[in-house]
């Protein structure tokens, strides 16, 4: 009813005066919506399609669980401790720029990966591509917070970000193929390639609302109808240095909670593949599919937050109380991963682990939305960046210390242990740290 009765009639600023605008609103901005889901889709592909040829790489190089650890955490460093810049970068330059050059720098990045021979050349080519990929989860959120009014921000946010867990999903099944038909070479060559096509479509395709060719008048006023979207102005200064947000709770609160939220995830983007084979014993051809169901289940938990949170919102749930349900519950789903420790049955550790990766997709899709709920004006992708960059020292941390675990005990079994036990300090985060849900004020000068 609400979104019938703003298409059909809206008056918005144009210039110096207002024009009564009768026609039919578009609906554009859920194309843009599709093109970051293609972006991250093929970012975790990209980052994904190491860990499936772990085990190849492994025995090819003869690259012991501590080496292999420090080959994956290298991507992680470059993508931590560039999000800040790439988030004020995004804020300054707009992401039509930014995110083209992103995407073509990680994809070559990528593609470099499928020549490399040593150590040396698998952490530097890991590294670049943390460069490149640095720019993606910033930007979209940057995008998001132009394109979406408020009560569509928890489905845009949700919808681009199940593209992570397609990207696992995909990755695991076609990832053993492509390397099955042809060599562990091949999914890094193509997928770069992909990525490059991506980046000349963005440019010529993206731009702000009122900006783009393929947006009407009434589209861009339902955009702006309740004064949350960021109109962009490149030229326009951030309303505070990015280092004074850290001042914040409740940025505090973000920062810690998506750290635990990462040091879980990345184990399924990491060490995953080699624990199904190594340790549950299961062929490397079976690996890819058996793989594939925890990232499936996730898709659907983004999803399915996206559009509770949105339809709790429009019921009149306030934004905290619904994005805490929804954080704390998702969460604690996801200590299921250390109960896979205690079972036998490589059916239930499936299940246990797709549960927990549906809880983890849950909180990560509410987790997205609290940049744009926070950010004081102008600093959205610089908040994404920040709790990205802090979220992803989870990252970096979860591969090494599961690897030097699988090196010292030649089980995973303890790392499952640790990742239950962080779980619950999550829910802990979100449900007593976390505040009141509400935009930053900057005090006036």
């Amino acid at each position: 009813m609400l979104e019938e009765k703003l298409s059909n009639t809206f008056f918005m600023k144009r210039g110096s005066f207002m024009e009564l605008n009768t026609n039919k609103k578009t609906n554009y901005r859920w194309i843009v919506c599709g093109f970051l889901w293609v972006a991250v889709a093929v970012n975790y592909v990209d980052r994904t399609a190491l860990s499936a040829a772990t085990p190849i790489i492994m025995k090819e190089f003869n690259i012991d669980g501590t080496e292999m650890g420090i080959i994956m955490a290298a991507f992680f460093w470059a993508y931590a401790l560039l999000q800040v810049p790439m988030g004020y970068i995004a804020d300054k330059f707009g992401q039509r720029i930014v995110y083209s050059i992103a995407v073509a720098w990680w994809s070559i990045a990528q593609m470099c990966i499928a020549v490399c021979s040593s150590l040396f050349g698998f952490v530097t080519a890991r590294l670049f591509l943390g460069v490149g990929e640095a720019g993606s989860y910033p930007c979209n959120v940057g995008v998001v917070s132009k394109w979406f009014p408020k009560h569509e921000r928890s489905r845009a946010t949700a919808i681009f970000d199940s593209a992570s867990k397609f990207g696992n999903a995909f990755a695991m099944p076609v990832v053993v193929g492509l390397i099955t038909m042809f060599t562990w070479h091949a999914p890094f060559l193509i997928f770069g390639a992909i990525g490059i096509v991506w980046a000349i479509l963005w440019w010529f395709f993206y731009n702000d609302p009122r900006k783009s060719k393929y947006t009407n008048k009434a589209e861009v006023a339902y955009i702006e109808q309740d004064g949350s979207a960021v109109i962009e102005d490149v030229n326009c200064k951030s309303t505070m240095k990015w280092y004074q947000l850290l001042k914040y709770r409740n940025v505090q609160a973000m920062c810690l909670g998506f750290f635990i939220l990462n040091y879980i995830l990345y184990f399924f983007i990491t060490w995953f593949p080699t624990y199904l084979v190594e340790e549950r014993g299961m062929q490397f051809s079976q690996m890819g599919m058996a793989a594939s169901v925890p990232f499936i289940a996730a898709v659907c938990g983004s999803l399915i937050a996206g559009i509770l949170a949105d339809k709790l919102l429009m019921k009149g749930w306030s934004v905290t109380k619904t994005r805490k349900t929804l954080l704390v519950i998702g969460i604690l789903l996801a200590t299921s991963v250390g109960f896979a420790a205690f079972v036998e049955s490589n059916v239930i550790v499936i299940a246990l682990l797709a549960v927990a990766n549906f809880g983890c997709a849950v909180t990560g899709a509410m987790q997205w939305c609290l940049a744009s709920d926070v950010a004081p004006k102008n600093m959205s992708s610089q908040l994404a960046g920040i709790q990205n960059c802090v979220a992803n020292f989870g990252g970096v941390a979860s591969p090494i210390v599961a690897g030097a675990i699988l090196s010292a005990t030649n089980s995973f079994q303890i790392a499952l242990y640790t990742y239950g036990i962080t779980a619950v300090i999550g829910a802990l985060i979100y449900g007593c740290y976390l505040g009141k849900i509400e935009q930053i004020k900057v005090p006036e000068k």
